[in-house]
């Protein structure tokens, strides 16, 4: 099978990455190549292969690595953003809302020279206000918890263009978790 340049390209990028999960899977578990090797039914050197993105597994291989660590292969939705212009500044609105690790969601947070401590409710409100009136995509995706965020919506103060941006993201999330206004 003959494959393009960009198919070769891509498969090379998915193999480091690869490679960097089950990294940061063995490392997270205290483990070395060696043991989650064994538990995981795999070689040392073939663990270190897909580490290193020299060799890719299959799926269910790759499973059986993440398990053997402590965690699970999981689809996730992919979240894209759409810019949009409202009172001479550009915002961004994701494609969905998604849950954050609790960590991230109550984290610390650095933005616009201030830091907010998300875990506090008034901090969060401020942050998320700077966030959808000006967070850039990668922001908003660190920092910006979904059910935080419909939680706090009402209390929220923004330009109408991002409350009218983000509305229909806050209300769909409302109708799916079966919440009224």
């Amino acid at each position: 099978m003959v494959s393009s340049p960009m198919e070769a390209a891509h498969a090379a990028f998915w193999a480091k990455r690869g490679g960097q999960l089950f990294k940061q899977a063995r490392h997270a578990a205290s483990m070395n190549q060696r043991v989650l090797a064994s538990v995981s039914g795999t070689s040392r050197t073939t663990l270190s292969a897909y580490e290193h993105g020299r060799k890719s597994p299959t799926l269910e291989t790759a499973g059986r690595i993440l398990d053997a660590a402590g965690f699970r292969l999981a689809l996730e939705a992919k979240v894209e953003f759409a810019a949009r212009a409202g009172d001479g500044r550009t915002f961004h609105v994701p494609s969905r809302l998604r849950r954050l690790p609790v960590g991230a969601a109550l984290g610390v947070v650095r933005l616009r020279e201030r830091v907010y401590d998300l875990a506090d409710r008034e901090a969060r409100r401020a942050a998320y206000t700077v966030l959808l009136c000006e967070g850039e995509p990668q922001e908003l995706l660190d920092h910006v918890d979904g059910v935080l965020l419909v939680e706090l919506w009402g209390e929220l103060e923004l330009p109408e263009e991002i409350r009218a941006g983000w509305g229909p993201l806050v209300e769909e999330a409302r109708l799916e978790a079966g919440v009224m206004n």
